[in-house]
């Protein structure tokens, strides 16, 4: 395939319509809305089903009727409106239906402004909604990693009957990049539907896609069920990156856009003679905890950046449960962390790893 000048938010709404994305529901929100100018044009005349809805929650709710007949859909948004979905999510996470919700995330809370942040990390990836529920995450840095991700988001809910997010930022949706896309798929013909879709009851019992269980001991067991197959999704969707970690002495982790400046505030480090470099969770759920744990014991200490106030920061700490120092470095309300910051953050990150280990030889 040829590689094009794509913007992030087209690039993510070309790549769903060839994953075979046969309904559109959404409600338009900076920093994300060229997504719906693009698939309103797109959808249609491909004679696919794209409704601008009357508000997020409309949306959400469209998205699950939709999905529960066996249809590839999805919907996007961004913060304010993704907080509105967080009832749908829920129903949709309790009838086992799948759908693609990609967030675009801006400054917040509240409206915040339209700037790139990444302050929808307890939102999404630990749920907003009520219940014991996961969704997947995934968290692309890159244009083609937007594009990527988002065919990867419609296959991996289809194969567990779950939501997929697609966490990117204002930055990505907005910059410029070149990409490919990837081919176009065929739609599912209505034979194709899977067998649990409400796809009419002719000679065949009906189906029924409900999140209600009324009998406590039923809803447990449906919520033990759920809670196997997100322990068979952990065992086999987890994705990250290494970057330059050979020899590291302090670990940068970052996620997203935010991952994409520490690579270069590490190459400007290891110009410096600072063994440093990068660890990346690509899936923010299922989190990357065995191989994060595997890294401790090669470092003598964390630094974690991201765009926000320290919410990723949270998960890191469990996870190396003390074993090493992790510092934190963010910025928020749509204000980036620049690589010079971040350089003089794995400065003083060294520094101290380096005294403790003096302190340590010493004693």
């Amino acid at each position: 395939m040829a590689r094009e000048l794509l913007k992030g938010n087209v690039a993510f709404a070309e790549a769903a319509v060839r994953a075979g994305c046969e309904a559109y529901f959404g409600y338009p929100i900076t920093p994300q809305t060229e997504a719906l100018e693009h698939l309103s044009t797109r959808m249609p005349e491909l004679g696919r089903t794209f409704v601008q809805a009357e508000s997020e929650v409309a949306a959400i709710n469209m998205v699950y009727g939709a999905a529960a007949a066996g249809v590839r859909t999805m919907t996007s948004s961004s913060g304010p409106g993704t907080s509105l979905m967080m009832e749908g999510l829920s129903y949709l996470a309790g009838s086992e239906v799948p759908a693609v919700v990609v967030d675009v995330m801006r400054g917040g809370p509240g409206l915040g402004n339209i700037a790139p942040a990444q302050s929808d990390y307890l939102q999404m990836v630990k749920g907003g909604g009520h219940g014991d529920y996961r969704q997947i995450v995934l968290a692309p840095s890159t244009v083609q990693e937007l594009i990527d991700h988002t065919v990867l988001a419609f296959d991996l809910a289809d194969r567990y009957r779950i939501v997929t997010v697609v966490l990117a930022d204002g930055s990505l949706g907005q910059m410029m990049e070149g990409a490919e896309l990837p081919p176009m798929r065929h739609l599912r013909l209505p034979g194709e539907r899977p067998a649990w879709a409400l796809t009419g009851a002719i000679m065949r019992e009906p189906n029924l896609v409900s999140s209600i269980h009324l009998d406590p001991d039923e809803e447990e067991a449906f919520n033990r069920h759920l809670q196997a197959k997100y322990a068979e999704i952990a065992a086999a969707e987890v994705r990250f990156e290494e970057y330059r970690l050979e020899g590291a002495r302090v670990a940068v982790v970052a996620f997203g856009t935010t991952a994409r400046l520490a690579k270069t505030a590490i190459t400007a480090a290891r110009a410096e003679g600072l063994a440093v470099g990068l660890f990346r969770p690509i899936t923010l759920w299922p989190y990357p905890e065995v191989q994060l744990r595997a890294l401790v014991k090669r470092v003598d200490a964390m630094l974690v950046v991201e765009m926000n106030t320290g919410q990723m920061v949270e998960d890191v700490q469990r996870i190396v449960a003390e074993r090493v120092p992790v510092r934190f470095f963010g910025r928020t309300g749509g204000v980036m962390p620049m690589p010079e910051e971040i350089l003089e953050e794995l400065r003083r990150s060294a520094h101290e790893a380096e005294a403790a280990h003096q302190e340590e030889v010493s004693a």
